[in-house]
């Protein structure tokens, strides 16, 4: 179309993402959005959230007419948590809502038995399990697993709530307690692993796939404090067996966004599939400075339906070592000054959370050619904040 002899540019529709959940993943999603030129819009559960900054709503998500009224100005979702509930999920879908991922797919990462259940029929390697619902069946299930196994609540765990090793079927027994009607318990066999790993992959709706490097992960308490990417000695093999689970589980379960596979690499050299995650997740983080694209990104572009990025990493490592707990007197604020001083090559981010014990309120990026010399600076680095 031309006007005055000059070409009229037809106006671009923005796309409007709706995220569901105010934490940290969603205040992670907000400068990419700014430069993909997508409008980011955040129902937070709370006032003062970490992505306050995009928050357009505050309410509950689990109400169906809250999300209802939060979704009307937005033309497509996604999530900061697998935590709203289904029967909201399947409403909106109802309603015409693109929902993304959608709930045939979050399903697998809200309840633990029904993602093993999926696992077992797409032949994905994972360690035994099974269903228990008593203290006898879980002792029948460590007896034959050679007396010991992981019990998990199958739905609302996380950062190592909801996990319990067990040597004995009264181990669990409060848990047993609070099951109401079919519930059960997932036991699984303790895997005997020599580090845990993860594998992420990234699918637009139409199907189009990226992988990012196989990242090693460290775990205390239950709580991811590094992760190296991509993971130290890892051979050609593991790194197309990785990518293959990864793939076929994306596949598999039809998720539309990023998928986090987390896995144990075994002391027999097995990879077995430990959890899911369908949105960003810190075993990515290192890729927001250490990637062509960073997961935030990635995630946004896959839901919103546009070209995946690129995933292969700027430098040969990058640490990335979270920030758990924070200084015990003052604020995060209060140390950016000297860390920035006496560590110009770390990229701090920090979620706007208050310090607490434990608690994730940031991380830190560290990109380079030598390993050890990124891995003391993350960590000194660290240290500033706490």
């Amino acid at each position: 179309m031309r006007e005055n002899g000059h070409r009229r540019e037809e106006p671009r529709m923005t796309v409007r993402v709706g995220v569901i959940g105010g934490g940290q993943l969603a205040r992670m999603m907000i400068a990419p959005a700014v430069e993909l030129g997508l409008d980011l819009r955040v129902l937070a559960e709370d006032e003062g959230m970490s992505a306050q900054l995009a928050a357009t709503a505050v309410g509950d998500y689990r109400d169906l007419e809250t999300v209802r009224a939060f979704v009307r100005d937005v033309d497509v979702v996604t999530f900061d948590h697998e935590h709203v509930p289904q029967e909201v999920l399947r409403a909106l879908v109802a309603d015409g809502v693109q929902v993304h991922p959608g709930p045939d797919a979050l399903q697998f990462a809200q309840d633990k038995l029904v993602m093993r259940a999926r696992l077992a029929e797409l032949g994905i390697p994972q360690p035994d399990w099974a269903p228990v619902r008593d203290a006898e069946e879980l002792q029948r299930f460590i007896d034959d697993h050679g007396g010991g196994a992981v019990v998990k609540t199958p739905r609302g765990g996380y950062d190592g709530k909801g996990v319990r090793v067990v040597h004995a079927g009264a181990d669990a027994a409060n848990w047993f307690d609070a099951l109401t009607g079919d519930d059960a318990l997932l036991a699984e066999e303790l895997v005997s692993f020599r580090r845990e790993l993860a594998q992420q992959v990234a699918r637009r709706p139409g199907g189009q796939m990226v992988a990012y490097p196989v990242v090693e992960t460290v775990q205390r308490d239950g709580v991811c404090a590094e992760v190296i990417a991509p993971a130290p000695g890892t051979g050609a093999r593991l790194v197309e067996v990785a990518e293959q689970i990864g793939r076929a589980i994306a596949e598999g379960v039809g998720v539309t966004g990023m998928l986090a596979v987390e896995l144990f690499e075994t002391d027999d050299e097995r990879i077995l599939v430990n959890e899911l995650a369908m949105r960003p997740h810190n075993s990515g983080h290192w890729s927001q400075d250490g990637a062509v694209t960073g997961q935030f990104e990635q995630h946004l572009r896959a839901v919103a339906d546009l070209p995946l990025g690129g995933t292969e990493p700027r430098a040969p490592w990058t640490v990335m070592v979270n920030i758990l707990g924070g200084p015990e007197d003052g604020a995060l604020e209060d140390r950016f000054a000297q860390a920035m001083e006496e560590h110009p090559d770390a990229k701090v981010h920090t979620y706007g959370k208050t310090p607490r014990p434990g608690r994730k309120v940031g991380h830190v990026n560290v990109v380079g050619d030598d390993l050890d010399d990124a891995v003391y600076t993350a960590r000194a680095t660290v240290t500033q904040f706490l």
